[in-house]
């Protein structure tokens, strides 16, 4: 097992299966140019975890700032592949960020869960010790 940062449009492009598990809504187009707009907008950074050659887990996330968080790194995705869950490896990945948080001055790390995601819910609450803060809302098309 191997944990490395996807920065090239061929690692990228590698990714898309994995990410494409939770982020169904995007076809490998959207996908590539979005990330590449959030690495050159927005310091994003993608990591993989990889076995034998194979990305079975991602976490995207990015350094922020926030009146109520302070600095923080904010995870954009997290995914395991569906053959990997309950291995370990958001386990790992999420104590990696923390990792990172830490290193690079960052207070908390934050994320976000769909409503209907109860496992992922539990996973966090439960196994990782975060905290519910809340809510978020969002108003498309504007």
């Amino acid at each position: 097992m191997e944990l490395v940062e996807l920065t090239t449009k061929q690692d990228i492009t590698k990714a898309f299966a994995v990410v494409n598990e939770l982020r169904t809504n995007l076809d490998l187009n959207k996908y590539s140019e979005l990330v590449t707009e959030a690495m050159e907008r927005d310091n994003y950074h993608m990591f993989g975890m990889m076995e034998e050659e194979e990305i079975v887990a991602v976490a995207g996330f990015k350094p922020a700032v926030s009146l109520y968080y302070g600095r923080l790194v904010w995870i954009e995705d997290l995914v395991v592949t569906n053959e990997k869950r309950n291995y370990g490896y958001g386990e790992m990945m999420l104590h990696f960020v923390e990792q990172w948080a830490a290193q690079n001055k960052y207070d908390h790390v934050a994320l976000s869960s769909g409503m209907t995601q109860s496992h992922a819910h539990k996973f966090y609450e439960e196994k990782m010790d975060y905290e519910k803060t809340g809510y978020v809302f969002l108003k498309k098309n504007v």
